[in-house]
């Protein structure tokens, strides 16, 4: 199997709760495929209820890649993410697999696909958050982190200060490396396809979900976590751990943690929205009151147009 025009890799994508992981399994039954996860949480091990990684039994039955490669102190970004995603893709296809790309980390999509080169869009929470500390102190921050950006930024420029030190908290990459490397085409091609679902549904769906968690242990999962990770690394800004971590630094009543965890989750979701709708390579699949077979029988169909 080689990558060329007439066969992309499927690239599912979304927001959470849609059963893209689902999806991705019975794909890579059916084509005889193995999953590459494009997920920026689910990287990292001793993290699993609350970012929602494949069963067990799902990664029994087909493997999944680029899942538990990280311990949660560990730092890992998304130039790490597209080095790492041509390795496993060169071996998925030495074996003559189908590679099937599973995303909700829009940033983890977008450097694989190009659909930006300069980092990511504006956080207005970060960047409130940054424009409130002294300039002095961006600066310095941002001599330690990026001192190619800082050479280059005037002393006296808070704008482009702001700007270089968002890129590099959203993605842990420096301004200046993103703008070196990120232009460099990936060499393989994908056929997007997108789950969708009528947003009550949606929203309903995701606060199940976190009920779901809840009774599974995620409480008792972010606890341990919380005896080693610290706010300057970047599992700790998690959904459904920071809010109990705040919990426990008695910011939050346990029901308010909650009630943030199915609200940033669904805020999270709706950004995903916004973020893939102007995509206009993506092939939707509305999957609101459809049964699993359904949507399969659908993403088989786009995948075997493709291959004609």
């Amino acid at each position: 199997m080689s990558a060329t025009p007439a066969r992309r890799f499927p690239l599912l994508l979304g927001p959470t709760g849609t059963g893209k992981s689902e999806l991705a399994t019975t794909l890579a039954e059916r084509l005889n495929g193995e999953v590459i996860s494009a997920d920026s949480r689910a990287i990292y091990r001793s993290m699993d209820v609350g970012t929602a990684k494949p069963s067990p039994i799902e990664r029994q039955c087909v493997p999944h890649h680029l899942i538990d490669i990280k311990e949660p102190e560990e730092h890992y970004d998304v130039m790490e993410f597209r080095r790492d995603v041509l390795i496993v893709i060169k071996d998925i296809l030495s074996r003559s697999k189908l590679p099937i790309i599973v995303g909700g980390s829009t940033l983890y999509v977008a450097v694989l696909t190009g659909a930006f080169f300069d980092g990511p869009t504006a956080d207005p929470n970060l960047r409130k958050r940054l424009n409130a500390q002294p300039l002095a102190e961006l600066r310095h921050r941002l001599e330690q982190v990026d001192p190619e950006a800082a050479a280059r930024i005037h002393p006296n420029d808070p704008v482009r200060t702001v700007r270089a030190l968002e890129v590099y908290e959203l993605t842990g990459v420096p301004i200046s490396q993103w703008q070196r490397e990120s232009r460099i085409p990936f060499p393989y091609q994908f056929l997007k396809i997108g789950l969708t679902l009528e947003r009550s549904e949606l929203y309903a769906r995701l606060d199940q979900r976190v009920d779901q968690m809840l009774a599974r242990g995620l409480f008792d999962e972010a606890k341990r976590l919380k005896t080693w990770l610290r706010p300057e690394m970047q599992a700790y800004h998690t959904i459904g751990y920071e809010e109990f971590f705040e919990h426990w630094d008695e910011k939050l009543s346990y029901q308010q943690a909650i009630l943030l965890i199915k609200q940033h989750t669904r805020q999270f979701a709706k950004r995903q929205l916004t973020w893939f709708k102007p995509d206009t390579e993506i092939h939707w699949i509305d999957v609101t009151r459809k049964s699993s077979e359904q949507v399969l029988a659908e993403a088989l169909k786009l995948t075997d147009t493709d291959s004609v």
